[in-house]
């Protein structure tokens, strides 16, 4: 009975053997001696129950935590309200992919840098800094670092939505410093939500208002089958430059964290 391997299987079969047969060559091949990388080390801390990775262990969980920057700046950061008004707005203008997802997205980064910039400045001078002097461990950083963010969330998240998700998970606070941070950050997100969307709101209504009173004027005229988008759209582009709409979104935006 004869078998027949495709490609792929002799190419799978190779690095399987590959994988296997590594670790017993290089050991053969390496110099007697000279200690290989430690896969796990760990140092006692001062305190009792306080425990100090290597710093390849440190690393590799900083890699680690990097997979969840982008969400941590979608949820932690005044980045949810600044792109869901800015997709209002040119939902509102009625133009479809001008200016473009990336010009949006990198305009809403860099805002949001600008709002956070206070945030960013006392995580660096109460964490980051005090471990990169190695004054702190890097659990106690984290948890210094978490403050800035957590008072920043606090001071936007509605009272109302706080004790919603208060209620789901059944749980009271004596303080808002004894809220846990799981209960916060949803809170958080849809406070966000409901203050992008009162933003947008008033936003659509002078485009609104231009709409209805182009598609008035061109049922009155009998020109029906025109599109009365067409007509409105640079009436409005007009409006919003005029205006200085950019600015006044920006600095309004800016305004509601108290800039």
């Amino acid at each position: 009975m004869r078998f027949r391997l495709s490609r792929q299987s002799v190419s799978l079969l190779s690095l399987i053997l590959l994988l296997v047969c590594a670790p017993s060559v290089l050991a053969q091949s390496a110099p007697q001696g000279i200690p290989g990388i430690p896969a796990f080390t760990v140092t006692p801390g001062e305190g009792q129950g306080v425990e100090e990775y290597s710093v390849s262990l440190q690393i590799l969980a900083f890699m680690t935590a990097l997979t969840f920057l982008p969400a941590m700046l979608m949820m932690m950061t005044s980045f949810t309200r600044i792109i869901v008004v800015f997709a209002i707005l040119r939902q509102a203008l009625g133009l479809q992919s001008t200016p473009s997802n990336q010009v949006l997205l990198g305009l809403t980064l860099f805002l949001t840098i600008f709002i956070m910039k206070p945030v960013l400045e006392e995580v660096n001078t109460v964490a980051l800094q005090p471990y990169m002097e190695q004054e702190i461990t890097s659990l106690e950083a984290v948890q210094q670092a978490s403050e800035p963010f957590r008072d920043f969330m606090m001071a936007q998240t509605r009272e109302s939505d706080l004790a919603l998700f208060m209620g789901i998970a059944d749980e009271q606070y004596a303080s808002p410093e004894e809220v846990s941070f799981w209960v916060l950050l949803p809170a958080f997100v849809t406070s966000e939500l409901k203050t992008a969307f009162q933003i947008g709101f008033i936003l659509f209504i002078p485009f609104l208002i231009i709409d209805m009173v182009v598609a008035s004027v061109l049922m009155a005229m009998g020109m029906m089958m025109l599109s009365p988008i067409i007509i409105s759209l640079p009436f409005k582009i007009m409006l919003f430059v005029l205006v200085d709409g950019w600015s006044l979104i920006m600095g309004t935006l800016a305004a509601s964290y108290g800039i």
